[in-house]
């Protein structure tokens, strides 16, 4: 999983655009518990939330449910703030070396030009190429739609864990295995997941469902820079360019 080039960055921005719906989107994060064995002598670092011994598979994937990146391995007691924090990619996003394409202007309009973003949840630092929703308390119109939109597109890194392990099926049950084997079954996983993807495709039923738990949600302040490239996506989602025929319909079912 090398690193994209800019040109491969704007390769994803286009899947995402096709099949989202959300424009200058170059990657979906989110973070799963892969269950693991107790290793010796490691206390209650591995014991998560969900009250298992787990490590976290943090991972980006592009619209085509590929993963770009993945970190595996953090104890099982860390958020997924913290787990991104430290990996390769939160430090190379933090220190903007990801060699992301310039800002773009949005279609259909001349102002101004968005920078390229990341789609999380709420457990995830909202900034300039990190969007997250809003908070779910007093919610307008406008945020409802932008959560929808952002929903859509960062439902690929669920697609892409229920296809995972539905493929690979140890990732069901914990890993009997010494935890620095354990983390090289999980990466192998990963690339054999592309690999397939690549070839084969998938099964929408694959999708459905998955045994992977969900990471520790913790609340992350953002930055006033995200709040403004955030209120401007939400602008535009609600804008003649930017809407959807069925975002209205979709937020009130």
């Amino acid at each position: 999983m090398s690193q994209p080039t800019a040109a491969e960055w704007l390769d994803i921005a286009d899947g995402f655009l096709r099949t989202c719906n959300f424009p200058n989107c170059v990657g979906a994060i989110d973070g799963k518990h892969i269950r693991v064995v107790k290793p010796i002598r490691s206390g209650s670092r591995y014991y998560n939330y969900k009250n298992y011994f787990s490590v976290v598979l943090m991972a980006v994937l592009d619209a085509n449910y590929c993963f770009r990146y993945i970190d595996v391995g953090a104890y099982g007691s860390s958020s997924d703030s913290a787990v991104f924090g430290y990996s390769t990619f939160g430090r190379l996003l933090a220190s903007n070396s990801l060699q992301l394409p310039a800002p773009q202007l949005l279609p259909g309009t001349t102002f101004p030009a968005m920078p390229y973003v990341f789609v999380a949840d709420e457990a995830f630092a909202l900034g300039a190429n990190m969007m997250r929703p809003y908070s779910s308390r007093g919610l307008t119109t406008e945020r409802r739609v932008f959560n929808y939109r952002l929903t859509r597109a960062r439902r690929v890194v669920e697609c892409a864990f229920g296809i995972l392990a539905n493929k690979w099926r140890f990732l069901h049950s914990p890993i009997h295995f010494k935890i620095e084997t354990a983390i090289k079954a999980v990466k192998a996983a990963c690339v054999l997941h592309n690999f397939v993807r690549q070839r084969d495709g998938f099964n929408f039923e694959d999708t459905l469902s998955h045994s992977l738990g969900p990471t520790q949600l913790t609340a992350v302040r953002g930055n006033a820079h995200g709040a403004h490239v955030r209120d401007h996506f939400t602008r535009y989602f609600m804008s003649t360019e930017g809407a959807l025929p069925w975002q209205m319909e979709a937020i009130e079912a």
